[in-house]
């Protein structure tokens, strides 16, 4: 079985991805598993996919293995487009979900269910040694609820509605989750070099 480095030290994005790629029979070893430290990457980009390259070729060039990284968010289009790139730290640079969550509905407390418009976006990168690196983009459309529901996820899962359904992303099984969710459509952009690794 081939393995396939993740950046990322987050458990819950790891857990997804590990499930994801069990399909093409590749494991997933992520910068959780390593003893050696790698300094924590500096996000400088003003994109997703900036972002996820940045990622990607920090952790290659430190590890010197092929390395898939993804930067993923939230969009709402009522915050025109916030939180963005900084969804992870949109309440305060601890990286708390639910004051995450919290800003998102205060800042929504007069908007109608029909301007909650807003979507999920991940984009992925992956970097080689002594190749371009390339990234591809997925996206869940959906729209925000008026309160936190379901503990299945992490992130923005609780407040987000995916488009033709009426419960929250956390309010899914993961196999449903992992059927529509924006790292979902991202790999199936990279599907051809995965089954190329297995």
């Amino acid at each position: 079985m081939k393995e396939v480095l993740i950046a990322t030290k987050n458990a819950g994005k790891v857990g997804e991805f590990q499930e994801l790629f069990a399909a093409y029979d590749i494991a997933v070893k992520s910068l959780l598993d390593f003893d050696e430290e790698i300094t924590d990457i500096e996000e400088t980009g003003t994109t997703f996919s900036e972002n996820a390259a940045i990622k990607a070729e920090a952790a290659m060039d430190h590890y010197q293995i092929p390395v898939i990284a993804d930067d993923s968010g939230l969009e709402i289009d009522a915050l025109d487009g916030a939180p963005g790139v900084y969804s992870a730290r949109y309440a305060g640079k601890d990286k708390d979900d639910d004051k995450n969550m919290e800003k998102v509905l205060d800042e929504l407390i007069d908007t109608p269910l029909e301007k909650r418009t807003a979507r999920f976006v991940c984009a992925i990168a992956i970097a080689r040694p002594n190749e371009d690196t390339f990234v591809k983009t997925g996206v869940c459309e959906g729209s925000i609820a008026l309160m936190s529901r379901g503990a299945n996820g992490f992130g923005y899962d609780p407040i987000f509605i995916p488009k033709g359904s009426d419960r929250t992303m956390a309010e899914h099984t993961s196999e449903e989750k992992n059927s529509i969710s924006h790292r979902h459509y991202a790999i199936l952009q990279i599907e051809e070099w995965l089954k190329d690794q297995s």
